[in-house]
């Protein structure tokens, strides 16, 4: 393709479109710079500006055959469109690095996520608590929940303290075997 350096916009296109690899080279070299020094001017940034033509480029390529005259508006139109993505992108990337920050700072901060492996994490202690024998159940209960001592709970249920101490033994070994699965996978 010697005359390619003459050709116009739309003869390159439609040579390209037909497999000529040097009128894609002539396109490349006709725009790049132009496109380059556009997305500099929006992105303010020379690396992700060369990333953004190198993909209005990819795309050129790719998709060859869907493209119509004029390849220029394409070529801006792609170019502008994988900007205010990259921006829209980065806005996304400086947010969520905000709400990072200030979760770090502030410990007493919880994230949503947090809440609900919190909640499943209650559920599944409840129903654990709710699946020991009757009698485990009702003295832990009252260890942990209503805070008694072993002594308070021998004397409630007419028991020797021993017995509350092993069945509380007990009940949390069998709570700490279920709950371990979950606490593996957190």
């Amino acid at each position: 393709m010697s005359q390619s350096l003459v050709l116009s916009d739309d003869e390159l296109l439609t040579a390209f479109q037909s497999g000529d690899q040097q009128a894609y080279r002539q396109i490349y070299d006709r725009y790049w710079q132009l496109l380059y020094r556009h997305s500099c001017h929006m992105m303010k940034n020379d690396e992700e500006a060369k990333d953004v033509v190198q993909e209005v480029f990819t795309t050129l390529w790719t998709k060859k055959s869907e493209i119509k005259p004029p390849v220029a508006g394409f070529l801006y139109t792609a170019c502008r469109n994988r900007i205010l993505n990259q921006l829209k992108h980065l806005k996304i990337e400086a947010k969520y690095a905000e709400q990072r920050k200030i979760v770090l700072e502030n410990p007493e901060v919880t994230l949503p996520d947090e809440l609900v492996i919190e909640r499943d994490f209650e559920r599944l202690i409840e129903a654990s608590i709710k699946s020991l024998p009757p009698k485990m159940r009702q003295i832990f209960e009252l260890s942990r929940k209503e805070f008694k001592t072993h002594r308070e709970i021998s004397e409630e249920l007419n028991i020797s303290s021993l017995t509350v101490k092993r069945q509380v033994s007990n009940a949390l070994s069998i709570l700490k075997n279920k709950l371990h699965i979950f606490l593996t996978f957190l």
